[in-house]
């Protein structure tokens, strides 16, 4: 398995989700928007953790040709750690399952023995204090901005707190761990995340749906620069 580098922890980030897509022309979507893409984040839902069905390490393995992006697995699955190895296998860079599922340090450790980036999510109701111990031992916390399931849904700006104590913790302790939001993220709420200590951006409705989804990559990653200054 060869997996590609995520680059530097911190930079910013512009990571399209391909739940957005249109299925039907999936790696045609992903190639469109390729010069504004750093992740492809890939949302994968088990119909059990969540109440929606996507897709598995096969579409993985066939976007793979398509694209060599690094590929953000998000598993929204009640048993992620029986499927690390297949989307390793598959072309997965990183995988993130959420902590709401249990098992967490098993599964961090099951993650890096395969090689992957390893993250961790928690949901808009999950309270900061369920992710906090596992700081230091991932690469990446992904803090829903939406309740996970289904695209298209309205910003939850009050997990913006747990951005901030986030980021102050990270940076207080010198933590290599990047920060993603995930759910409504578009040209309005790009700049307040970033302001808030994200800087990995997942969007997909804000891309996809867009009559030129390139263009609106751009305009969403400017936005999101606008934060920084």
């Amino acid at each position: 398995m060869t997996f590609i580098d995520a680059g530097p922890t911190g930079s910013l980030r512009v990571a399209p989700s391909i739940l957005a897509a249109d299925f039907g022309s999936l790696a045609h979507a992903v190639q469109v928007i390729d010069a504004q893409t750093d992740w492809l984040h890939v949302d994968v839902m088990d119909g059990h953790f969540v109440p929606n069905v996507s897709i598995g390490p096969p579409v993985v393995a066939s976007l793979r040709k398509y694209s060599d992006r690094f590929f953000d697995c998000h598993l929204m699955m009640s048993e992620p750690g029986r499927y690390l190895e297949a989307f390793a296998e598959a072309g997965a860079d990183g995988c993130t399952v959420h902590v709401e599922v249990g098992g967490t340090a098993a599964l961090i450790d099951d993650a890096r023995s395969l090689g992957l980036r390893i993250g961790l999510a928690a949901n808009p109701d999950t309270p900061y204090e369920r992710v906090a111990p596992f700081l230091g031992d991932i690469d990446l916390l992904l803090l829903m901005t939406v309740f996970p399931g289904f695209g298209g849904q309205s910003f939850m700006g009050d997990v913006m707190s747990k951005v901030v104590w986030a980021r102050s913790e990270i940076d207080a302790n010198s933590l290599a761990v990047d920060i993603e939001v995930d759910g409504g993220i578009d040209l309005q709420s790009a700049p307040v995340v970033v302001r808030a200590g994200a800087n990995v951006l997942v969007a997909g409705s804000a891309i996809f749906s867009r009559p030129d989804p390139l263009e609106a990559a751009t305009a969403l990653r400017t936005a999101a620069l606008a934060g920084r200054s």
